[in-house]
């Protein structure tokens, strides 16, 4: 497999001479500083591709297109914004880059209740709480309506959980749920948070995958014609936040995408971490089943909590066999391979890691210091070249 980095762009703490001395040779990245639906230009495409390549690496991965709320919202009749989208495709598409990741998360990305939580092997690591998450939603927040969405054992553990905390500690959850709001630096309140969520009031999952659907329409045929692979990533975590509705969480969500646009252009960014949250997803079954359309994979793992919590685990540890994962995509890349397809490298990327020695102590994205993600690539890379060498 392409053994790929995500970068944030030239703001990301961990340079790109970082991530060629952990062995890397691709890099994940977007043009983070264009999120607000316009069509990224082709000159600014460009530049951040010769900065990548003039460090000695490939950009090969687009993560990822923001897909505006009107989208969310309208489906194909948010004309503007979809016509920005699919400039940005054409622009990507000139530039030779031919993989995007995309999410179809309404409000609310990534979300995590604690971004420093103490892992068994000491580091620390992202975690959800499903008690603290309702606390803050019912108690902090205040969302309209929200206890309705929580049974009485919960709202109870809820008020406990809050009456044990203080200011700082309430502060701090705060922070660390804003964090998972795409463009959330310094640029959301309680009310803004509150009218973005009041803005799928009455929407249900078939609403939004309706709305899905239609979007596709208007993206994958134009992506089969530019020879594009789109690969959806998975909600995160796969269940619904604030009474918002989730339509990328479980195999069935998938076969409706795929059934919907059958062309091998719709795909899935398959991740393990994502998707492993849920205790009712067969990760190497799913993963079987949707191998043909895997043009990208996330390779973390979780570890699932009873009640419904989880903390990423380390890479190889968690409650997804990893070595299992890792078989299946190289099954499915020599697959390829004999099929003589030049594209039978699948790409993919540690994601997240753990805060480990002195990077603790520094800033970084949340889950994407440097070490913690070096220590999941090179265990990764040892057991693709174990089961490499077994097949060989």
């Amino acid at each position: 497999m392409l053994q790929s980095w995500r970068w944030y762009g030239p703001s990301d703490p961990v340079l790109l001479d970082h991530i060629r001395q952990a062995g890397a040779t691709d890099v994940v990245t977007a043009l983070h500083e264009i999120y607000d639906g316009r069509a990224w230009p082709a000159d600014a495409i460009r530049a951040r591709k010769q900065i990548v390549a003039e460090a000695g690496l490939r950009w090969s991965v687009v993560e990822s297109i923001p897909v505006p709320t009107a989208i969310k919202l309208q489906g194909a009749g948010a004309t503007d914004q979809i016509a920005a989208f699919t400039a940005t495709m054409r622009n990507l598409a000139a530039e030779g880059l031919q993989v995007i990741c995309y999410n179809f998360m309404p409000v609310v990305d990534w979300t995590r209740t604690d971004l420093r939580f103490r892992a068994p092997g000491g580091g620390l690591a992202l975690r959800f709480d499903p008690v603290a998450f309702a606390a803050y939603d019912i108690f902090v927040l205040e969302r309209p309506d929200a206890a309705a969405d929580y049974d009485a054992r919960m709202i109870d553990r809820a008020q406990a959980w809050l009456s044990d905390r203080d200011a700082s500690a309430i502060a701090s959850l705060e922070h660390n749920i804003i964090s998972g709001l795409p463009g959330s630096e310094g640029s959301h309140t309680r009310d803004g948070i509150r009218d973005l969520i009041g803005q799928f009031a009455g929407y249900s999952n078939a609403d939004l995958r309706a709305n899905l659907l239609a979007f596709l329409g208007e993206i994958i045929p134009l992506a089969e014609d530019l020879g594009l692979r789109m690969c959806l990533h998975p909600d995160d975590p796969p269940f619904s936040l604030f009474g918002l509705p989730r339509v990328l969480s479980t195999a069935e969500d998938y076969r409706a995408v795929f059934d919907a646009q059958p062309s091998l252009a719709n795909g899935i960014t398959f991740c393990t971490g994502s998707l492993g949250a849920r205790a009712e997803n067969d990760i190497p079954a799913m993963l079987a089943e949707f191998a043909p359309r895997v043009h990208f994979a996330h390779l973390r793992n979780v570890q699932r909590e009873p009640g419904g919590g989880f903390f990423e685990a380390d890479h190889l540890d968690g409650s997804t066999d990893m070595i299992a994962v890792i078989d299946l995509l190289l099954r499915e890349q020599r697959r390829r391979k004999a099929e003589g397809r030049s594209d039978w490298h699948i790409p993919m990327r540690p994601d997240h890691g753990h805060l480990l020695l002195d990077d603790i102590h520094k800033t970084t994205n949340p889950g994407y210091s440097a070490i913690g993600r070096l220590k999941g690539l090179a265990e990764l890379r040892g057991a693709m070249r174990a089961l490499e060498a077994v097949h060989d």
